[in-house]
């Protein structure tokens, strides 16, 4: 297994840094083996991208971590249920199923089910069938929808007993009654409930878009729900099918610890958003509520300075906060992510932007970035030129100035005379942090 992590980062390395990648590594490895992610796979995924759902699938095994999979099969239900003669009716977006639909969803889905099964074993990957006994159902209301359920019991006997032996669980989202009557189940519900059962670190939805996009058609690449939900659900391109699912990651993760994110990323970039830091689609967090203080006296200083010395793994200057007067100090509410700013010539400059080692990659330092960027109208700021942030400080920067050991970069300064205040007082400002 060590070699094989070996050649994984090795594979990975042109994605982030092999610090990174072992991070994530460890981070996984710790948690319970059912408690890594569950992967929630739409049928549209299954029709037009098995083989990069099965490589990456294959490759989360290799590094021994055991995904659990949901999936759907709506296309193909379409398919076959126009094939058979069967009109499709939709009422409040679930497909109304009658006894001769559900034979039909019964039949698509064990087809789409083996047919993953058989594509992963066949790429060497172990994996498991299971097609029922997991969603104990009730009837969502017969009268309205025929044969559909909604989950009341989840059983994960046979999830467990496939993790227990190396293999990935392959779960159709059909129910059952406690009567044994066969129920169709909406495949998000389906993973919903699931999710709410094993309590997992990571959920991912894999999708055609590969993650939420805004009102002009850009990745969204992280939420942090703590500061942003209520801005976002005013958003007027946010409407139909988005709004839903965003509403439901949000009501999902409320019910989950606020170490559990949620990942909407396509098949073939599942590795890069589940080992990098900049990953590849949508993050979204429960997150933590951002504060402002102005003053040391506002903020826990044992508890602010254990987070910058994990977050740069060097240790502050003893007479760092003797010497240092704060403009403003943006904190995570659980000091795990933190920017202190000082005024210099009237200009404030970012003097330490920390985010603790367990919560990078988890878009807790960006959002507090856009909190005091919300606030703060101008800043400068310097970087070392090995930096592994620096992509994510051009991408906010104005300008920058490069350097041999320094990059200084700002934004909101229009004046010459302000960027070249800015560059000299970086270039001379004595350095904070031991070693």
């Amino acid at each position: 297994m060590n070699d094989t992590r070996t050649t994984i980062v090795r594979l990975l390395s042109n994605m982030a840094s092999a610090k990174e990648i072992q991070q994530y590594l460890k981070r996984f490895s710790q948690l319970d083996a059912a408690r890594f992610a569950v992967v929630k796979v739409g049928g549209a995924i299954l029709r037009d991208e098995l083989d990069a759902l099965v490589s990456s699938l294959g490759f989360l095994q290799q590094v021994g971590l055991t995904p659990i999979v949901v999936h759907g099969a709506g296309p193909q239900l379409d398919e076959e249920m126009q094939a058979a003669g069967i009109e499709k009716q939709v009422a409040d977006g679930l497909r109304v199923t009658s006894p001769e639909g559900l034979a039909v969803v019964r039949r698509v889905f064990q087809q789409q089910n083996r047919r993953l099964v058989d594509a992963l074993v066949e790429d060497g990957v172990r994996a498991t069938s299971v097609i029922g006994g997991v969603f104990e159902s009730v009837f969502l209301n017969r009268k309205k929808y025929g044969l559909v359920g909604k989950v009341n019991a989840v059983h994960t006997e046979a999830i467990h007993a496939a993790i227990k032996n190396g293999s990935i669980p392959v779960i159709a989202s059909m129910g059952e009654t406690a009567s044994g009557q066969i129920l169709n189940i909406n495949a998000d519900w389906a993973a919903n409930d699931l999710v709410k059962e094993l309590q997992p670190y990571k959920i991912v939805f894999l999708t055609g878009t590969g993650g939420l996009l805004d009102g002009d058609g850009r990745l969204i690449d992280s939420i942090n729900l703590s500061t942003e939900y209520e801005e976002l659900m005013q958003q007027d391109w946010l409407h139909s099918g988005m709004r839903v699912k965003i509403e439901q990651i949000h009501d999902l993760l409320m019910a989950l610890p606020p170490s559990s994110s949620v990942s909407i990323t396509k098949p073939d970039e599942l590795a890069k958003e589940l080992f990098t830091h900049r990953g590849s689609g949508t993050l979204v967090r429960r997150g933590e509520k951002i504060l402002c203080a102005t003053d040391w006296s506002q903020v826990d200083r044992d508890r602010l300075q254990t987070l910058v010395e994990s977050g740069f793994g060097r240790k502050l200057k003893l007479d760092y906060f003797e010497t240092t007067q704060p403009y403003r100090i943006y904190y995570s509410e659980h000091y795990r992510a933190a920017l202190i700013l000082t005024l210099e010539e009237g200009i404030p400059h970012l003097d330490k932007f920390a985010v603790s080692e367990d919560a990078q990659g988890e878009g807790l330092g960006r959002a507090a970035w856009q909190v005091m960027r919300h606030e703060v109208e101008r800043l400068f700021w310097r970087s070392r030129a090995d930096n592994a942030i620096n992509d994510f400080y051009f991408d906010e920067a104005d300008g920058c100035h490069k350097g041999e050991k320094w990059n200084v970069f700002w934004y909101g300064l229009e004046s010459f005379d302000d960027i070249r205040f800015a560059v000299d007082h970086c270039r001379a400002r004595p350095a904070t942090l031991k070693g």
